[in-house]
């Protein structure tokens, strides 16, 4: 098969210049979308004084957010690949930028909850950045910057924990989503001035059932995984809402084997290539998050329990800091590499370094330095193995279907870290010690979670070793 990563693409009648200014734009894009992930956990604790309500009730402004990147990552991107990525992207950012004003605005939990869920519906902008790429760069210059978009996921999100803690600890919260939204206006105006619309279009109509039939079944399914916790998981609610999302989620693809233009193309989906990277990826999402849940508790948590250092947020954000220029670091070294042996080669050294990484936090957890070290090296692997898995997509799909199999696999790695998040959260849950009257996660716990975080990495690591050889290089 002819490696799709060489198919012919427009760069060479596009100036020099507007390809130099594309990657930048487009990652900045990235970047200010990824913010929303952590924008507002510094303000968590303090949410239900904020906005009047019950912390079960405000935990609903970080689920919403997960439930519409969900929705919305697949469908924009077929969206994209039929009636330009450009355009798409534009509007993802301009709902987001909506939604960043809607909080701004927020005295209460409706206004804010609206407006979370519009942020979270930018989520394709990642995945739409990528594929113009494809189409738009020549064939010597995608791989380091697919490399470096796909990395502006975890970029954001480490920087945006420092930021957002500043400003909710030194300003009025609402500045938080001001900054946000300005962002967000100032990313959709570099992209409307200096990214050209793609000529490469996939044609046919939109499968409307297709889109709904996903819709809800992940809708059911994450739900369940976010707020199982506080439902039971034995409880009707919840094998209710898994139940019926498998129930859909089986519907729906009988319905795409049988459309004439599916959301998805299951068969394209079901290239070795394509499957074992999505496979992969929803591993690797949960193994990279598992670091997130961990040593931001064990930096904030008090001294007294004998292994929390009782740290500020701000502080514990800026431990975690360095991550997102570790994995802007690393964008160059994983395009290297995938270079000169292949991205399956990529994929796996990411996962081992992940690994180690993990292996490091179980013996290293006592100094804010170790936890440094640990984040960072962690980071290096997600950073390659990041790079790596938009190539390997692309290397299997035709260009006409690039955004939505970029927008799928990035899918893939939520779902991963919803897992993640929901398995973490039962273990911690599960696993207290009582300090001070009140029950506070013990350091086994956190072990546990660590070595899961090492075996899933170990896990993505053997699925990628399945992977073809060279074909996507």
């Amino acid at each position: 098969m002819t490696h799709a990563l060489s198919a012919p693409r427009r760069p060479d009648d596009a100036p020099p210049a507007r390809t130099n200014v594309v990657v930048p734009v487009l990652a900045f894009g990235g970047i200010s979308v990824s913010l929303m992930q952590t924008l507002v956990v510094p303000l968590v604790p303090s949410l239900p004084r904020l906005l009047g309500a019950s912390a079960a009730d405000t935990a609903w402004a970080i689920t919403a957010t997960l439930l519409a990147a969900a929705v919305a990552t697949p469908t924009v991107g077929r969206l994209g690949d039929m009636f330009g990525k450009r355009r798409m992207l534009l509007i993802s950012l301009g709902i987001m930028v909506c939604g960043s004003v809607l909080c701004a605005l927020a005295n209460g939990l409706a206004l804010m909850v609206a407006g979370r869920l519009l942020q979270g519906l930018a989520a394709g902008v990642i995945p739409l950045g990528i594929s113009i790429m494809r189409d738009e760069l020549p064939a010597e210059r995608l791989g380091g910057a697919t490399a470096l978009m796909s990395a502006s996921l975890g970029v954001g999100g480490a920087l945006g924990l420092p930021a957002a803690a500043f400003v909710a600890e030194e300003a009025d919260w609402h500045a938080l989503f001001w900054a946000a939204g300005a962002l967000g206006l100032l990313a959709a105006v570099l992209v409307a001035t200096l990214v050209p619309e793609s000529r490469v279009r996939g044609g046919g109509r939109f499968d409307l059932p297709g889109a709904i039939g996903l819709s809800i079944a992940l809708l059911c399914l994450l739900l369940a995984l976010s707020k199982g916790a506080d439902w039971g998981w034995g409880s009707g609610t919840t094998l209710g809402l898994v139940a019926g999302g498998l129930l859909v989620l089986l519907v729906w693809g009988w319905w795409e084997l049988r459309t004439g233009h599916p959301l998805v193309d299951l068969r394209t989906t079901a290239r070795r290539q394509v499957l074992l990277t999505n496979l992969a990826s929803v591993v690797f999402g949960f193994a990279m998050f598992a670091t997130s849940l961990v040593i931001p508790q064990l930096l904030r948590l008090p001294a007294a329990t004998g292994y929390g250092l009782g740290q500020s947020i701000l502080a514990a954000g800026l431990v975690m800091a360095p991550n997102g220029l570790v994995m802007m670091a690393m964008s160059p070294v994983s395009a290297r590499i995938s270079r000169e042996r292949g991205p399956k080669v990529t994929l796996m050294a990411g996962a081992l370094v992940v690994a180690a990484g993990y292996g490091l936090g179980l013996v290293m957890m006592s100094e804010i330095w170790h936890l440094m070290v640990v984040s960072c090296v962690i980071a290096a692997g997600i950073g390659l193995a990041y790079g790596a898995m938009p190539a390997l997509v692309m290397g299997a799909v035709p260009v006409s279907e690039t955004a939505a199999a970029n927008s799928l696999n990035t899918l893939m790695r939520s779902i991963g870290t919803s897992v993640s998040s929901a398995a973490a959260g039962v273990i911690l849950a599960n696993m207290t010690i009582q300090v001070g009257g009140a029950a506070l996660p013990a350091l086994a716990g956190f072990q546990v979670v660590l070595g899961i975080g090492a075996a899933a990495s170990l896990g993505a690591f053997a699925i990628a070793a399945f992977l073809p050889g060279r074909a996507a290089e």
